[in-house]
């Protein structure tokens, strides 16, 4: 039973896991919440607190313990007055800041909004003020304004300890103001924290929890429809290059056959002689066999309607393409170094498209260090929910006036080499809306690198 619990509580962290959304969508939240909603809702708080401490006929009347408190939270009004206009200014400026500046400001007003709201709350009340309600409010606020993740369930939490330090000094100040006072506010004196108390944390840490727990279940639905929607999108894509690519070959291969078979007839009917023209028969022949070779090899995307793509683990395939390339059965004096960090989202893709691509870098990488040396693989995950792919060896390295070509077709700088190995790994970069780069210095190796957003749609297949 234990055995069968333990992969439950593993996965159930990841159950509430939510990406950070992107730039755009962070922005037009803060402004939505910030700027639209909680700066008019601060004015009119502002306006009633100023009407209060000044016009409030109970304001000033009392002497003893609560007035010096009274005193104490109308100095921290007017700071938080000016602190607040500040905050308020990058609001009007959020799309030319950047945005960790604007979620630290977002955070901090936060923050500053918790502990004067705690003030006001004690001294209208305590426990038994009707501003509790507001710490809900400002709960559902960060859980909009501030990214899912730790910054929000630590903004919430601390939230929540504003109000209890509203509980705590409450007691203090009950201790220390006389009955005459107590009868006159209508203040419940409070010697202890107790039941009402306790209730209302649990209201508030309920509610952090659930916030949290339903940005992550509708995060999840939404990661789940788009996926869905790129799967079909990238389906339909590769279908159609399939397709075209299918058709394109057929198209060239149906002359290339009738050549060759005129070729074949014209031989025939020559006989055995070695004439010039028999010569120029077996030319044609060769030519045309060459032809239809090469675009069996270069027209072999026409498969891509063949297959499916699928959510795609980039280190299990890293892994399996360096098996692949340096079986482990095999010895070979050439040290291969992998450096794969982190979580990676997964990839939308074609199995073989991703194989195609690491197996022909790492044999390309191989090919280059020769008998012995160093191939460095590393994989890390982008900031841009992109993911980068790098092969590395300290072989020769590529002349200046070759690094631009290597990736055109049939274009090589080795002797048995075909030329098609990078091109393949550019056209299935590309495929994804991907690109592949290429760092190299002569003498000191080469590094290729191959960049592809885990979520994007796929380029057209023609341009």
């Amino acid at each position: 039973m234990n055995a069968s619990r333990e992969p439950l509580l593993k996965r159930l962290p990841a159950l509430f896991e939510i990406p950070a959304p992107d730039a755009d969508r962070a922005r037009r939240r803060i402004e939505l919440m910030e700027r639209n909603l909680m700066l008019p809702a601060k004015l009119f708080f502002v306006g009633v607190i100023f009407y209060s401490f000044n016009y409030s006929p109970w304001m000033g009347q009392i002497s003893s313990e609560l007035d010096v408190t009274v005193e104490t939270v109308q100095l921290i009004f007017w700071f938080y007055i000016l602190f607040s206009a500040l905050l308020a200014l990058p609001l009007f400026a959020a799309d030319r800041l950047p945005l960790a500046l604007l979620q630290w400001s977002t955070v901090t007003s936060a923050l500053v909004d918790g502990l004067v709201l705690a003030a006001m709350t004690l001294i209208t009340g305590g426990m038994d003020s009707i501003l509790f309600w507001l710490f809900l409010g400002l709960i559902l606020r960060n859980a909009v304004s501030v990214p899912p993740g730790f910054s929000q369930l630590f903004l919430n939490f601390a939230t929540s300890l504003c109000y209890a330090l509203v509980g705590a000094l409450d007691v203090v100040i009950s201790k220390n103001i006389d009955d005459t006072t107590s009868r006159a506010l209508d203040l419940s004196p409070q010697s202890v924290l107790g039941e009402p108390f306790l209730l209302r944390m649990l209201v508030l840490w309920l509610t952090t929890i659930t916030c949290y727990g339903v940005q992550a279940f509708f995060e999840r639905q939404r990661l789940a429809a788009n996926e869905a929607d790129e799967f079909v999108a990238r389906e339909n894509q590769l279908h159609s290059a399939g397709r075209l690519a299918a058709e394109f070959a057929h198209q060239i291969k149906n002359p290339l056959a009738v050549i060759n078979n005129a070729a074949y007839s014209l031989r025939r009917a020559l006989g055995d002689t070695n004439s010039a023209a028999a010569q120029q028969i077996e030319i044609i022949q060769e030519e045309v066999a060459r032809a239809d070779r090469v675009i069996t090899q270069v027209m072999g995307y026409a498969q891509l309607s063949e297959g499916r793509v699928e959510k795609l683990d980039v280190a299990q395939k890293i892994h399996q393409a360096v098996e692949l390339v340096f079986p482990a059965a095999v010895p070979t004096e050439i040290q291969v170094v992998k450096k794969i960090g982190g979580q990676f989202p997964p990839l939308l893709m074609q199995r073989a498209h991703l194989s195609e691509i690491l197996v022909n870098l790492l044999q390309n990488a191989r090919e280059a260090v020769g008998e012995h040396g160093n191939i460095f693989v590393g994989a890390v995950a982008l900031r841009d929910n992109a993911i980068e792919i790098s092969v590395t060896d300290d072989g020769p390295g590529i002349a200046p006036d070759k690094v631009e070509r290597v990736f055109e077709a049939y274009f090589t700088t080795k002797e048995k080499g075909t030329g098609l190995g990078l091109a393949i790994v550019k056209h299935n970069a590309e495929l994804y809306g991907g690109n592949v780069l290429v760092e190299s210095t002569l003498g000191k190796g080469a590094k290729f690198k191959v960049v592809f957003p885990a979520r994007a749609l796929p380029k057209p297949f023609l341009k």
